[in-house]
């Protein structure tokens, strides 16, 4: 057993618009995300399963058949492999979820997120 407390785990500046902080355990990886207003996690996809927890905010998911709008409660799932985008509405902070570990983010493989162009 392992308390953490995220005002202990090192806040990462990804972008003007985006800070994380990030746990990983032995099989999954957990991360608080907060993006200001007009902020964006430009398209990707991963081998993970996710589940998007919004805590405070308006977040629009974009998938490739479909866009989802989540507010403060919601939970958004995605599946494996599926490409998504996400544009912050208002300032939001999101708790993610991701199964097996985001070895990509252990691997320093996650340029996508620091400075993205909106794409």
């Amino acid at each position: 057993m392992k308390l953490h407390s995220w005002d202990q785990v090192e806040l990462e500046e990804l972008s003007d618009t985006a800070t994380r902080r990030v746990i990983h355990s032995e099989r999954m990886t957990t991360a608080r995300i907060r993006l200001s207003k007009g902020g964006v996690v430009p398209r990707h996809s991963h081998e993970n399963e996710q589940i998007s927890h919004v805590l405070e905010g308006a977040l629009l998911f974009q998938f490739d058949d479909r866009e989802v709008t989540a507010h403060a409660g919601d939970l958004v799932e995605i599946a494996s492999h599926e490409p998504h985008r996400v544009l912050a509405l208002e300032d939001s902070v999101a708790m993610d979820v991701f199964q097996p570990v985001r070895q990509d983010w252990l691997q320093g493989d996650d340029s996508y997120l620091r400075n993205p162009s909106g794409s």
